[in-house]
Formats: C-alpha cells, sequence, structure tokens
C-alpha cells in the first residue's frame, strides 16, 4: 500500500471524469483540496468557464503557497497536463520545506467520456480527447519529473505522518526477523477528568493495564508545576519519587525511574536515600533517571539556585559518583568538586546490588561521555537516523574508556497515539488537536497510527540501536487505551 506524508502537497493528475475529485472527497477535507473547477465557479461564470483558467489559476496557487507555509495537507484537485504548472507546484512545495506527490488517474478514456457526458457543463469532447492523449504521454515521463511520489494506484494510498511513510517495509522486516525492543510508559501530565481526587485511582488503573499490556517500566517527570512542553503551569504535576513509590504499591514487576531528576533539585545525598528507599519499597525496581536540569522558572519560582551550564554539569558528575558509594557498603566519605558527603550511610540498602543510573540529554561531546563512563543507560532525544549517530558516539566513548557498549541501555523517549484503524485514529486525533493545530499537523506530532504502524517505526528505532523505547500516550487516562498498544509490544517480545 502506499504512503503519501500528511504534511505534503498532493498533485493529482489525469483527463476530466478519471475520478480525481472522488479520490480528494475520500482521502482529505473539503477545506484541504484546492480545486480549479472551484475557483472557476468563483472567478468566472461556472466551474467549466475556461475563459476563468488565468485567473483561477493564480488563486489556485497563491491558497497553495499560503497552505504549505502553514504546513498544511493540501490537495491540487486539476486535470495537472501541463508540465509548468507541475514543476511549479513542485517548486512552491520544495520552498516551503514539504515534500510533492502526485497521484495519477488512468481511468479508461470511455469512462472518462461517459462520466463527462453525463455531466452537467460538459467539456467539450475533443478537449477531453486532448487531455487523455496528454495523459497518456505523461506516464512516460512522470517518474523524472522530481515527485517525491508518483502513484499510479490510486486507490491504494494512505496519508500517515511522516514518520510512518516507510513504516510498512520496516513492519514487514520485523515479521520476517524480529528484533527485541523493550517498551517503557511515561506519564507526563495528571490533568484528567474528576479533578485531584480522581488521581489516585487514575494513575492505579494506567499501572494496571500498562503492566498487563507489557510495558517494562513507568516513568514520570520530575518537575513541580507543568513544563510548556506539555501544558500551563497550573495544571497538576505531582512530586515524581512519591509518585513513584505510589506506583510501587500499584504495580508488581515494572521498574520505576524518573525521566529525568535534576540533579539541582535535591541535595545529592537526600536523592541517594529517596532512591535507596524507593528500590526497598518496591522490591528492588527502582531506576535513579538524572540530568543536568533545564528549567530555569522553575528554579526560580522554587528559590533554587541555577548555576551555569559548566557548573551543573560537574554537579551531575559528582552525583554520578556519589550515588554507588551511598548505595554500596560501609560509609565511606565523597569529596567531589560541588558534592561533600562525610559519611555515606544509608540504610537499608538497595535490594539491587546497583541501582540502574539513566542519564538524561544526547549532547555527544559532555552528557555521552559521562554516560560512558559512569551511566546504566541514557535517554536519546530524534529520529532513528539521529539515534543511530548518536548511538555511534556513545559506542566511540565507550571505545575510548575501555567500556562494553552493551553494557549501557539506550533509550529513547517519544509521543504516540494508537488507534485499531485508520479511522479511529482520525477521530482521535481530531478529538484531541489543539485549536492551533489541524488534525493532521497533530497526528504527526504525536505519531498517531495503527499497531502496525507503530511496530514499523519502532523497528527503524531498534535497527538504529535502541532497546527501549519510551512513550507517552496523550489519552492514556482513557479506557482500553493501553490495551490498543499491546500488540505493539507483542511484536518486539524476547523470546
Amino acid at each position: 500500500m502506499g504512503r503519501i506524508p500528511s504534511d505534503a502537497l498532493v498533485v493529482l493528475i489525469g483527463p476530466t471524469g478519471s475520478g480525481k475529485s472522488t479520490w480528494a472527497a475520500a482521502h482529505a477535507r473539503p477545506e484541504q483540496v484546492v480545486s480549479s473547477d472551484a475557483l472557476r465557479g468563483t472567478v468566472g461564470l461556472h466551474p467549466t468557464d475556461q475563459k476563468a483558467s488565468a485567473d483561477a489559476f493564480a488563486v489556485l496557487d497563491r491558497i497553495v503557497e499560503a497552505r504549505l507555509r502553514r504546513g498544511l495537507f493540501t490537495v491540487i484537485d486539476a486535470t495537472s497536463l501541463q508540465a509548468d504548472s507541475r514543476a511549479g507546484w513542485r517548486q512552491l512545495a520544495r520552498a516551503a520545506g514539504r515534500p510533492c506527490h502526485a497521484v495519477l488517474f488512468d481511468t479508461p478514456a470511455a469512462a472518462c467520456r461517459k462520466r463527462n457526458k453525463d455531466r452537467d457543463r460538459p467539456v467539450p469532447a475533443r478537449v477531453l480527447t486532448g487531455q487523455v492523449k496528454a495523459f497518456e504521454a505523461l506516464l512516460e515521463t512522470i517518474d523524472s519529473e522530481g515527485f517525491d511520489g508518483a502513484h499510479r494506484h490510486h486507490d491504494d494510498l494512505r496519508i500517515v505522518p511522516p514518520a510512518f511513510v516507510r513504516a510498512d517495509a520496516a513492519h514487514a522486516r520485523q515479521q520476517e526477523q524480529p528484533m527485541t525492543l523493550d517498551f517503557g510508559l511515561q506519564i507526563p501530565s495528571f490533568t484528567w477528568e474528576g479533578g485531584p481526587e480522581q488521581i489516585g485511582p487514575t494513575l492505579t488503573r494506567i499501572a494496571a493495564d500498562g503492566e498487563a499490556a507489557g510495558f517494562s517500566s513507568l516513568w514520570v517527570m520530575d518537575h513541580f508545576f507543568q513544563i510548556p512542553q506539555v501544558g500551563p503551569a497550573w495544571h497538576d504535576m505531582l512530586d515524581s519519587w512519591t509518585t513513584l513509590a505510589f506506583l510501587a504499591n500499584a504495580t508488581s514487576t515494572v521498574r520505576l525511574g524518573t525521566l529525568v531528576t535534576g540533579v539541582t533539585y535535591r541535595n545529592v545525598g537526600h536523592l541517594g536515600k529517596i532512591v535507596a528507599t524507593l528500590d526497598v519499597l518496591s522490591g528492588g525496581r527502582a531506576v535513579c533517571g538524572i540530568g543536568a536540569a533545564w528549567f530555569e522558572q522553575e528554579h526560580r519560582a522554587y528559590g533554587w539556585e541555577f548555576p551555569p551550564l559548566p557548573e551543573r554539569y560537574e554537579l551531575l558528575e559528582d552525583a554520578l559518583r556519589a550515588l554507588p558509594l551511598l548505595w554500596g557498603p560501609g560509609s565511606r566519605s565523597f569529596e567531589g568538586t560541588r558534592v561533600s558527603i562525610p559519611d555515606a550511610t544509608c540504610y537499608p540498602r538497595p535490594l539491587q546490588e546497583r541501582i540502574p543510573i539513566l542519564v538524561g540529554g544526547s549532547g555527544e561531546r559532555r552528557t555521552l561521555r559521562l554516560v560512558a563512563q559512569y551511566a546504566d543507560a541514557c535517554n536519546l532525544f530524534g529520529d532513528p537516523a539521529t539515534i543511530a549517530h548518536k548511538v555511534e558516539v556513545l559506542h566511540g566513548h565507550c571505545t575510548d574508556l575501555g567500556r562494553d557498549p552493551s553494557e549501557i541501555e539506550v533509550t529513547s523517549l517519544s509521543t504516540v497515539l494508537v488507534g485499531e484503524s485508520d479511522e479511529e485514529v482520525a477521530a482521535t486525533a481530531a478529538r484531541l488537536a489543539p485549536d492551533n493545530m489541524s488534525p493532521e499537523q497533530y497526528a504527526a506530532r504525536v505519531n498517531a497510527g495503527t499497531a502496525d504502524d507503530l511496530v514499523g517505526r519502532f523497528r527503524q528505532f531498534a535497527e538504529a540501536g535502541l532497546t527501549t523505547a519510551i512513550v507517552n500516550i496523550p489519552n492514556v487516562s482513557e479506557p482500553d487505551v493501553l490495551a490498543r498498544f499491546a500488540p505493539v509490544i507483542e511484536a518486539f517480545r524476547r523470546p
């Protein structure tokens, strides 16, 4: 099945009566379709007023340019048989940084003539004959014109978020030669139906559903009010480590961690005690996610110092060295560049021999070297190509330091939205999309697709070197959402 990215300009090509408008109505909303016939009717006497064509196409070009500039999925419904017109539209798409796809309608000439004859205002027969000949000629050259895709089977096309354009081939690879991948669930928001009184029961249900779906870990952010990337500051935000302790009681197998704790938020010795306590109460399931911190506004609001980045990195390195001492035997002291712990006494000791430490961030020179030197896991950002590059850099640091890179778990966080069908995915994206985004833009932002789409996407991440995919799901508080994601986890389950 062919795939067209949902941020594309789609140029329909075919004679009058070949089915272009029918296809457009089935694959796009009315506001996404720019029709030359409709514009002739707007600037001329009627939709087939050929004398109005020049003005109609001038308006068409301006509309297309404006929509592309805003990143809106757009379909040009015209015969599109003039090479210079197609070249101009491709140029508009390139200027806006958008892909441009052609969809060809190779409908038998007899069918086109019959449909044209049944119209209220048919195109003259000689004009239609010329269109058919022009279309037959361009079939030989269309592949060399520079479209990002030229699709001849218009009945077998899907409009998908850009991340899923190559997902079908990756899905097939996963079926033929399976790779393993663990999945974690991040819960970044707690503003749910029912208000604060329902946060506890909803969290309990999400944790149980997540464990039943096959997630191997649960993660929360370590923030004290909501971050701008997720929502307004007044949305509900729970203390991270208290929440993980609550989740420990609601689960039995999943690992529990922060993604990630800002090293500036707590005294490092106190942080070590908090994590050790969670490990004991959870039966040995704690993960210490930690990073250099970034949210300056939060520091100012709570009266915490926000040192310059070099100092925060020094503090982070001290923490990476000191925490294992706190969790280890004895009561040794620690003296670092920024951290001093005279007596590392911590009882009860964690149940794990070593609590895994995950470092958040993808900085190649400093962060990934700290991962290679001290950590058990890292959390990287980006698409599969970016992840592959970061993994290569990480492995380079491991080589320099004499460490086996297989000892380090590679994780990445992304947002996903899953539905059982294209129709369900589209409806959910339309319902959840904010007012300043089209449903297609929102679907692309949250990687909305079916389970098969997501299997293909995560196969590409597994091939890039990812070992754990951590996801947040915008409608996670709704019943049965995590069960719909379970087939994705199952596709990567270890034998």
